[in-house]
């Protein structure tokens, strides 16, 4: 059995009873394979959760939670990765089979993996029509990393592999390998670099071929540390709040975002800030979707 104490319902100062049609279903995911200083990020996802007790239910634009919020029991990350991918997989794609909108909280960024995984599963013809963008500071786009093909550092080498078009946003921090993988692939990308620099970029516009279904997998690093520096690997000039909101919706006005994650969220003991921003971002990305569902 799980600890409510460790995992309250999102929001439930607010909204203390949860309704089995509520359009987002979050599942929480304290995945951290690591041994060392980064297996704090299987605390990511309690603290999300902790923290919003504490939001208010106005976005800024809208009352997302109107649409109904369901918190689902933590996954059981025991086991070999292959079988806990297995379980989350299982778990989105009861999600989907619903017509409602996984919400993955994380834990480490392997565990999009599971949610890649579900979608093939929903594709009937074989062809891929969901395209996955990613919000991070790194490529993780690596055959393998200390002997895993499964590290966090190679979730979306694992996508591209699947099949998966993919479009990388906030990127400062990539291994050679990665960047001739990029150029080999032909994978569009646009770094943190370009998007912050001068007076930054507020929309973002994919190819005409990209699908018109995405999934959304946000590793928090991809802002800038001054915003959430509770993270694994945090890494200077990445995106700001607006920007990171202005983006997403950009998205949402031209594509249906089909679910979303967010990852590697690491909060220490005395940092405040970071679970509280997570849950404030998953809370305005739920906003963002919910807006748009009806156009």
């Amino acid at each position: 059995m799980y600890s409510l104490k460790n995992y309250p319902p999102f929001l439930a100062s607010e909204f203390p009873t949860e309704r089995e049609n509520s359009l987002f279903h979050i599942i929480p995911i304290p995945l951290g394979q690591s041994k060392g200083p980064e297996k704090e990020v299987r605390k990511g996802p309690s603290a999300i959760l902790k923290a919003s007790r504490k939001l208010e239910v106005f976005d800024g634009k809208s009352i997302p939670a109107e649409t109904g919020i369901l918190t689902l029991p933590p996954v059981n990350c025991r086991g070999r990765i292959e079988e806990i991918l297995n379980r989350i997989a299982d778990q989105v794609e009861d999600i989907f089979q619903q017509e409602r909108i996984p919400v993955l909280l994380g834990g480490e960024h392997t565990i999009s993996n599971g949610a890649f995984l579900a979608i093939l599963r929903q594709i009937e013809d074989g062809a891929v029509n969901v395209g996955i963008v990613q919000i991070d500071a790194h490529g993780d786009l690596k055959e393998s990393e200390e002997g895993s093909i499964y590290s966090n550092s190679c979730v979306m080498k694992r996508a591209v592999d699947m099949g998966f078009p993919i479009y990388q946003m906030g990127g400062r921090s990539l291994s050679s390998g990665e960047i001739d993988l990029r150029k080999e692939r032909n994978i569009p990308y646009r770094d943190a670099r370009e998007l912050c620099g001068g007076s930054g970029v507020k929309e973002i516009t994919l190819s005409p071929d990209f699908p018109d279904y995405i999934y959304l997998t946000i590793d928090v690093d991809g802002l800038d540390p001054s915003i959430i520096p509770g993270t694994n690997r945090p890494e200077p000039g990445g995106l700001h709040w607006y920007q990171t909101l202005n983006l997403i919706e950009s998205l949402a006005e031209r594509y249906r975002i089909i679910g979303f994650d967010i990852v590697e969220t690491a909060p220490g003991k005395k940092d405040k800030i970071s679970g509280y921003t997570a849950a404030r971002l998953t809370y305005n990305i739920m906003g963002i979707i919910a807006r748009h569902m009806d156009e």
